[in-house]
Order: C-alpha cells, then structure tokens, then sequence
C-alpha cells in the first residue's frame, strides 16, 4: 500500500542528513569500551553499549546516561567499566545548556558489571523514571530516588541470575496500571566456553553466534509494591532464543501489548497477548519470523512505525550483513507481509551489519524517516569493512531512498555505531540522537535539518494506565487527511532508551495557517481504554517553537469523542 494519495504534490527530494555531534562541546565524554585490546576475541566484545535519554529530576530537560562496558584482567576475568550520568545543566556564559558528569553524586557506579544495555521506565508510577542496566551477569535495577540520587534493588530476582542479558524493555504486559520487564538473553559464552575461531593463530576472530547455545529470555511481573516475580513460563516463553532487539507494543491493537524480540540467527519472537499477561508465540504464522525467502537473520536493531499511514503499525528490523534490514507490513487480522524489496530496501545491498535504530520524522514532513546505526562485529570482514556508514532512509510515499550525506558530517564519515536514542536535548521541538561506538566517544548529534513541516510534541501522563502511558496510540487529524498514528513503546532500538514523548510532523500541505479557526485534533486511546481528544493550539507566528502538549489521562471514564464530517 503507498502512502501517496491521488492529487499529491510529488515529494521533495530527500533531503542531507544535517546533524553536528556537539558531545565534546557539551561537555559529554562518555566511551564504551569493549575490552578488545586484551586480545580474547571473545563474542562478548562484539555487542558493544546502549545510550538512553531521559529526565531523570524532573527539571524538563533531558539528561544522557551511557554504558561503559569492561576490560578483561587476568584469571581471567571480567573488570566493569562505569555506567555514567550527564545531567543538562545552565551554560557557564549566556543561555545555553552542557551536561555534567553526575554518575558518583547519582550513585550510578557502585555496583560492577561488564554492562551493555539501559532501559528506564517508572515502574513505581512516583514521576521519577527508573533504571535498568543489562549485561554479562547479573542485571542491575536502580531506584530514582527523586532526589538526584538512585539506590540499586539489591532483592529483585535478576539479581540473582548471571546469564548475559542485552537488551530489555518496559511495559505494562497484565494490565494492571505498572510497570514489568521483559529482559532479553543472549547466548551461553563463558571463559569455558570460549572456542577459537579464525583462519590462523594469528587471524583468531569472534565467533559467530551459531557456535553458542542460546539463553531463554525472562518476564518480571510488577508486583506493585516495589517487587517483582519472574513469570517467564507462565507468561508462555520460548527458551530457544538468542536475543538483542526487544519491542514492546501493541501490534494487532486490540488494547494489550504485545511482545516482538530480534533474534541473531535464529526466529524471530512475535508473542501476542492474551490480555492477562500470558502470551502465544505467532512470529512465524504472523510472518515476522524470518525473511522474504524463508531464512532466520541476524536481528539487532528494531522499531515500530506507520509508514505508509493506514492506521497499522508496521515493524522495522535491522539485519546482518548479507541479509537485507527487514520491513514488515501490518496487513491487519495479525498478518505481516515483508516488503523490503517492494519499498527500496533492499537497493542498499547486503554490505550493512545494523545496530540501533529509529523510524522517526527527522524533517517533519510527515513521512517517515529511518536511522541506523551500523559496524561489524568480526575483525577480519571479507565483505564489508569493520567501520560502516551509519544510515538515513527517507520515503517518498513509495520507496525508501538513502540520503548523501555532505562530506565531512558525521553520517559521511563510518563508525563502529552500536546504540542510537533519540531526544530532544536542547528543546527546539526536533529530533536528536545519541549513537554509542566501540571504543570512542559517545556521539551527541543536534538535528539542523530544515524543517518542512510543523513538529506537534506530545507529552503523555497515565493514572489509570501505568504513569509512562505506554501502548498509549495517539493520532493526529488534520484538515480531512487521512490521520497520522503513532505510539508510545516499550524497548525498541538497541540496548537503548529514547525519550518517551510523541513527535508527529504536521507537513507544510497539512499545516494551518497562522490564526486559523479549525483546530488539528489529537485522539488518544489510552490502554486502560479511555479515548480523549485534544486540539493542537495555533502558533502566533511561524518562527514559534513548539510547546510539549501534555495530555493527563482522566481518572474516570468519559465519552468517547464523536467524530467530525470530513470536508
């Protein structure tokens, strides 16, 4: 199905991806490392580290948190490097902002890990976001305090499980208005289950992950009152995974969340909610388990979008090298068609190894804009090179088309990429990305695209529902178009958090102009199943910023809304 529409005007080209990474500038000096430089070559150094977005004191600018990784010592062992904390702070001189290093103040980097991973969700519904911190042992939660500072859950039961965890993501899986994990697992490497591979002593590479048995994932259900119980077999969990990218989200919109998990090399999970918190697996009989000719990918990086605009959420995955990045059309009734090859996806070629990822609108033109991150994860590629461009496809209504790059900008010149997060940091009302590498700084990219459109930013507050509002869907009505849908989501990317607000691009054929008395309409349907509308206020002026709607879920049932005539 094309999102182009009889009477459109053709679409623009697509435009240079515009970002400037301004983390030195910031002050932001965040590195993963990987621990390479040891010389193991062990399939642990080749998942690298998470970024993620968030306001962690609630001053209504975001702040940055990072994974640090870890070195190997003798033993051998495993030595954890830092998580850190960069709270947005007032500049020294004049109006802007810069980050400061806060993880000690914070209490972040108490506890060692060889980490990879972050997911943050406000599972005690205080206001005050919480942490998760994934990787090889056991999985870290921190308490947010609400005074600046976290204090580590010493009794949950991810505490006392040390299989290697990558990526995890919050959402409100039995219904019950807070918050549960789902925490991914990946395979069984250990110091004594390290097999050599490569072409010589001299040329040892990283195994792939078809030498190693996979991990069973794990559901925590949120008990409500600070804990938490493992439900993974009653929640109806496969254990023959082996997984990197998890989504949480309602696929079918039928009012439940579902869970959709990336697997490298084997089946991808597509786990469809009952509505009580148990699940069936249906990737394969839904389509989205393997590719378009029958085969399991390497799956990393995923993300959920509406990219063609009828009202069905559709599931974006990045792949390994070889294999194209999949997307995978909602066809409705719980079907997904692969169309990669239908929409230009596969004229990138297979040269790619994806990492983390976002389908957003870069530009507001309200189509969407996919990121990705990529690099290899094998020292001696014979394909592609270990340092790859990172990515930015653009639709056209029809076709996704990779936009150049100008030389010298940091989507021109290739990366080790691995976590991308997306963020608003300086509040401008676009989107900017956090992208962790191996072994160098993180990079903090300010978006300078021109815009095309207006950017409508949405702020969701549940009672009723679980506070963070996730598998909230909120659509966006303007002037007789067919309605722009999008949803707030559990995990996504990799090993990443971007920050949980809507961003919609109200494209300049849809905007209204300056004093106009017809409003643009929001319609909400909250999971508890409460649907509210809000109007989208007029700018005074086009050079207006855009202010965060914040929309509170009501805490008593009201009418739904009665649909206008269309003009």
């Amino acid at each position: 199905m094309s999102a182009t529409r009889p009477g459109d005007p053709p679409a623009a080209p697509s435009a240079a991806p515009s970002f400037l990474d301004r983390a030195s500038q910031l002050g932001i000096d965040a590195v993963y490392h990987n621990g390479e430089e040891a010389g193991r070559c062990s399939i642990l150094e080749s998942l690298g580290g998470g970024v993620g977005w968030f306001d962690y004191d609630r001053d209504g600018w975001l702040d940055l948190v990072a994974t640090g990784g870890g070195r190997f010592t003798a033993g051998p062992a495993l030595r954890g490097e830092p998580t850190t904390l960069w709270r947005s702070v007032p500049g020294a001189e004049g109006p802007g902002r810069r980050f400061a290093g806060v993880a000690g103040v914070a209490g972040l980097d108490t506890l060692p890990l060889y980490t990879h991973g972050v997911a943050i969700g406000d599972f005690d519904n205080d206001g005050f976001p919480d942490l998760v911190v994934t990787g090889y042992g056991p999985a870290q939660l921190w308490h947010n305090l609400g005074d600046g500072g976290f204090a580590p859950v010493s009794d949950w039961p991810a505490a006392a499980d040390p299989r290697w965890s990558s990526s995890a993501g919050w959402a409100d899986l039995d219904g019950d208005g807070d918050l549960d994990l789902y925490l991914a697992r990946y395979v069984d490497w250990s110091f004594e289950h390290d097999p050599f591979c490569g072409r010589s002593p001299e040329e040892r590479d990283i195994c792939p992950p078809r030498e190693f048995e996979g991990l069973p994932d794990s559901i925590y259900r949120n008990e409500g009152d600070g804990t938490f119980v493992e439900v993974s077999r009653e929640a109806g969990l496969r254990t023959d995974g082996k997984g990197l990218g998890v989504l949480l989200a309602d696929v079918n919109l039928d009012g439940h969340v579902d869970i959709y998990v990336g697997n490298d090399t084997t089946d991808n999970f597509l786990y469809v909610n009952r509505g009580d918190g148990t699940f069936t697996e249906q990737g394969l009989a839904a389509g989205v388990a393997l590719d378009d000719q029958g085969v399991p990918n390497g799956s990393m990086g995923i993300d959920l979008c509406d990219f063609n605009r009828d009202g069905r959420p559709d599931i974006w995955v990045a792949n390994y090298e070889r294999e194209s990045f999949a997307l995978y059309r909602n066809e409705g009734r719980g079907q997904f068609l692969h169309v990669s090859r239908r929409h230009g996806i596969t004229a990138l070629g297979g040269l790619f190894v994806g990492f983390g990822t976002a389908c957003t609108d870069l530009d507001f033109d309200g189509r969407v804009d996919i990121v990705v991150a990529n690099g290899h994860v094998i020292k001696f590629p014979d394909a592609s090179p270990r340092r790859q461009l990172p990515l930015v496809l653009s639709f056209d209504g029809e076709r996704f088309q990779r936009a150049a790059a100008a030389p010298g900008t940091f989507f021109a010149e290739p990366q080790e990429g691995r976590g991308l997060a997306t963020g608003d940091y300086d509040r401008d009302g676009d989107i900017d990305l956090a992208i962790s590498r191996l072994n160098e700084p993180v990079a903090v990219l300010e978006n300078l695209m021109p815009r095309r459109g207006r950017p409508v930013v949405v702020e969701l507050v549940g009672t009723r529902s679980n506070r963070d509002a996730i598998g909230t869907r909120v659509s966006l009505d303007a002037a007789g178009e067919p309605p722009l849908e999008t949803q707030l989501t559990g995990g996504g990317s990799y090993l990443s958090h971007g920050h949980r607000v809507v961003h919609i691009g109200l494209p300049e054929t849809d905007a209204l102009p300056v004093g106009t008395s017809r409003p643009v309409r929001l319609v909400v349907r909250w999971p508890s199943g409460t649907v509210t509308t809000a109007d989208v206020p007029t700018l005074s002026s086009p050079e207006d910023l855009p202010a965060a709607l914040r929309l509170v879920e009501p805490a008593v049932d009201v009418p739904p809304p009665t649909p206008e005539p269309r003009s």
